[in-house]
């Protein structure tokens, strides 16, 4: 028997494992296979670090990814601003809304909100925009009270349809011109880096501890 590549299995078996914790992978064969065409396929093999502006003086590869999601959510916004040109749309944040309550159903207010990752005034103003349009309803929650439920109208999904084909341009344009490799490469990434701060957004630390509690509490030694 080859004990070697018994043992270079069981490594990989172990590294999967271990690194499946923070990471989407099903806990099966058929996650372990995903997982090795990920990291160990021919593509992933021996990638020349990238150039970046700033590298010779010592900017971080973290300060470099930072910068480069807020240019990106910058882009985005000024294509989604062309979408909803000359519509009865206010902001990128109302068909936004509008969309996640067509894909998922009625919800309480503060579900759409912490679904949007916005503070509950800024919230509170789209809905109550959308509420004005007519594109939204609400109800009282029947389990609670204090909350309302809001549910698209009939109104909403047609505003909504009318400008649907230009958001789906706007959304091709956004990712460039990367290939369908490299676009599932960028969901796996996006995702594990919303798997890691959407917990910590949900926990409402105050802002001022913000940094120190994630620092101390969220980040290994392998970042």
């Amino acid at each position: 028997m080859n004990y070697k590549l018994v043992k270079d299995i069981l490594d990989l078996v172990q590294e999967f494992e271990t690194e499946n914790l923070n990471s989407n992978y099903s806990a099966d064969i058929e996650g372990f296979k995903q997982w090795m065409k990920s990291t160990h396929s021919k593509n992933s093999e021996n990638k020349e670090e990238p150039d970046w502006e700033g590298k010779e003086k010592g900017r971080s590869p973290e300060s470099v990814i930072s910068t480069s999601l807020l240019h990106l959510n910058r882009y985005a916004k000024n294509y989604s601003k062309s979408a909803i040109q000359g519509s009865d749309f206010s902001t990128q944040e109302d068909f936004i809304y509008l969309i996640i309550l067509k894909s998922f159903g009625s919800m309480t207010k503060m579900e759409l909100i912490k679904r949007n990752i916005h503070d509950k005034s800024v919230g509170i103003k789209i809905i109550d925009r959308l509420l004005e349009k007519k594109w939204i309803n609400q109800r009282n929650s029947q389990s609670d009270k204090r909350s309302r439920i809001v549910s698209l109208t009939q109104l909403g999904e047609k505003a909504l349809g009318q400008q649907m084909d230009k958001i789906r341009q706007a959304s091709k344009i956004v990712t460039g011109n990367l290939n369908w490799e490299e676009k599932m490469e960028l969901i796996r990434l996006l995702q594990k880096l919303d798997d890691f701060h959407n917990p910590i957004y949900h926990e409402n630390i105050d802002t001022s501890e913000l940094i120190d509690a994630v620092y101390t509490n969220y980040l290994t030694t392998n970042n």
